[in-house]
């Protein structure tokens, strides 16, 4: 993977930022981790900063909160709802990226998604997800920006914006982190996978990042290095089971509710946005090799791609 591209300029060294704070806590039912350079009480004060933000967009975006403006819209009946300005920025975007991916991407498979439950591999009535599916459509979510409200047309469809709201997390902490308030030179955030850089490392190096193998995730497949930007990754291999020797996995068709049939088992991409490159993961695991790497070759929003086939080859875009 070329990364030529984007060449780091090399810092003088401050010995306070050769070792990162680390922070860690849990939120989007998933561990984020921050590696944080800078003097240790404004990396505190960052970190605690940071982890307020997530608690708030957790308390804006979750499926499963009722008061959270997502399960607000989903319980409405098709009725408008006021939501925050935020919550209306990621819903936007989000629709965005569903034009996009060739049905691959629908943030109202929800219906079908509450079917599934990978914990302990209980595989849904298919009668059930077919009646799930018919309120699956992305196109059901209206909104009204003037006055920041959103509804679904069907009043049975549901929005879940868990396949990418991680990706516009990242970037606003990544803005909140590097926009000089705490004289932070660098910065790593891991939101579960979803990894988001800013600044520069102490040597001025770039980041590595590990792409895991989905035979082996102990192993990595390959390393990225990263000067800037996010890379975010896609895989069968995250949420999933056997059943009678078929691999039952959390990648949904929108048309039919069912995982996806698909020849990868995991789509790295590199994008500036982390939104860019959670947003099209999904969609370029989805559509496989063949498909998947002409939406890469299509988007000069990916600077690259490391895509690995259900049978081990390594596809290097």
């Amino acid at each position: 993977m070329d990364s030529t591209r984007t060449q780091p300029r090399r810092p003088s060294r401050d010995p306070r930022c050769e070792t990162p704070h680390r922070h860690a806590f849990k939120a989007f039912d998933t561990a984020v981790v921050l590696d944080l350079w800078g003097g240790r009480q404004e990396c505190q004060q960052a970190a605690h900063a940071a982890e307020g933000a997530c608690s708030a967009y957790e308390r804006l975006f979750s499926r499963t909160l009722p008061d959270s403006d997502v399960g607000r819209l989903n319980a409405a009946g098709g009725a408008w709802v006021a939501v925050d300005v935020r919550t209306l920025d990621l819903v936007k975007a989000a629709l965005e990226y569903c034009e996009r991916s060739e049905g691959a991407f629908d943030i109202t498979v929800a219906p079908a998604v509450a079917l599934w439950d990978f914990k302990r591999g209980v595989v849904p009535d298919p009668d059930a997800l077919v009646r799930a599916a018919a309120h699956v459509g992305w196109r059901a979510v209206e909104l009204d920006e003037a006055s920041c409200r959103l509804r679904l047309a069907d009043p049975q469809a549901m929005v879940d914006l868990g396949g990418i709201a991680k990706g516009w997390i990242a970037d606003r902490l990544r803005e909140q982190l590097m926009d000089g308030r705490f004289g932070l030179s660098g910065m790593i955030a891991n939101l579960g996978g979803n990894v988001v850089v800013g600044g520069t490392k102490p040597d001025g190096e770039p980041w590595r990042v590990g792409v895991k193998d989905p035979r082996d995730p102990s192993r990595n497949a390959a390393v990225v290095p990263l000067a800037c930007g996010s890379v975010v990754t896609s895989g069968t291999y995250e949420r999933c089971f056997r059943r009678d020797g078929v691999l039952c996995h959390h990648v949904l068709d929108p048309q039919t509710g069912w995982p996806v049939d698909t020849d990868l088992a995991s789509a790295t991409l590199v994008c500036e946005s982390s939104l860019d490159a959670e947003g099209y993961s999904t969609t370029v695991l989805a559509l496989g090799k063949e498909r998947g790497s002409a939406l890469v070759r299509h988007r000069p929003e990916i600077r690259h791609a490391c895509l690995v086939g259900t049978d081990g080859e390594l596809v290097l875009l």
